[in-house]
């Protein structure tokens, strides 16, 4: 039976299970269907206890914001299969990025095939008040660039139930530097995402140094896309921004605020 290494894996895992570790995600994330590529990440994105961290259950309705290539859903889709509601907004522009994760889809939909697929553009990015957890991860940047940002929000905030979750992920910008409302280095202030995100209806619960990476000056030549995974300068220095790793993160929880 296709994807039956899952079944096999949660059943072990929820034999064994570590101290605090949800077994169901940890099959997920042992998954050899995952990428390659994106399994090597892991180290530096921590995506199981990011999730714990935004309190994620297999029963949520969860709304992810600009999959990219599908880091987060490969183990996502799996995981909110059988008992949440996974749904996945994309933006909607035509690029090889967008085709590949579409061919990704359709290549599995035994595991993809439940994924609710709607468009940053559309009205509703799910049912208003009917989402537990909507998270984004390293795209607060885009909407700045796009000048999006207050309009994204407003509809994260619709669609979330009341008390619901938004958890957030993005490169961190030096405190010191003023903050380019257009954010064109791919960096975010912390303070200056807090007060974004509180003004459009939401608390800060919590906060999480888990993807911190001292290492990242948020000063390079190409922006966070001269650190990997992008390795924007090519083979110029390569090692030596390897040897950074990829950028410094916040990672942020708020609540929703009213109705």
């Amino acid at each position: 039976m296709k994807h039956s290494w899952l079944l096999a894996a949660g059943l072990l895992l929820a034999a064994f299970p570590a101290h605090g570790e949800d077994p169901a995600l940890a099959g997920a994330l042992r998954s050899p269907a995952r990428s390659p590529a994106f399994v090597a990440r892991d180290a530096m994105r921590h995506p199981a206890a990011e999730l714990a961290f935004f309190g994620l259950k297999p029963t949520q309705t969860v709304v992810e914001l600009l999959p990219g290539g599908g880091y987060w859903t490969e183990f996502l889709a799996p995981y909110l299969h059988d008992y949440g509601h996974y749904y996945v907004v994309s933006s909607g522009k035509s690029s090889e990025g967008v085709a590949a994760f579409q061919a990704k889809l359709a290549a599995d939909p035994a595991w993809y095939g439940k994924i609710t697929q709607t468009l940053l553009s559309d009205a509703d990015i799910a049912p208003p008040h009917s989402v537990d957890l909507v998270l984004s991860f390293r795209s607060l940047h885009d909407w700045l660039r796009d000048g999006t940002a207050d309009q994204v929000l407003a509809k994260i905030h619709r669609a979330l139930k009341p008390g619901g979750v938004f958890g957030i992920e993005d490169h961190r910008g030096q405190r010191q530097d003023p903050q380019d409302p257009k954010a064109a280095d791919g960096y975010v202030r912390q303070d200056y995402a807090i007060a974004l995100i509180e003004k459009a209806g939401f608390k800060l619960v919590a906060s999480s140094e888990m993807d911190a990476n001292p290492r990242d000056t948020a000063h390079w030549p190409k922006g966070v896309w001269t650190l990997p995974p992008v390795l924007a300068l090519g083979a110029r220095d390569r090692a030596y921004y390897q040897s950074i790793g990829e950028a410094d993160n916040f990672v942020l929880r708020f609540r929703k605020v009213g109705n």
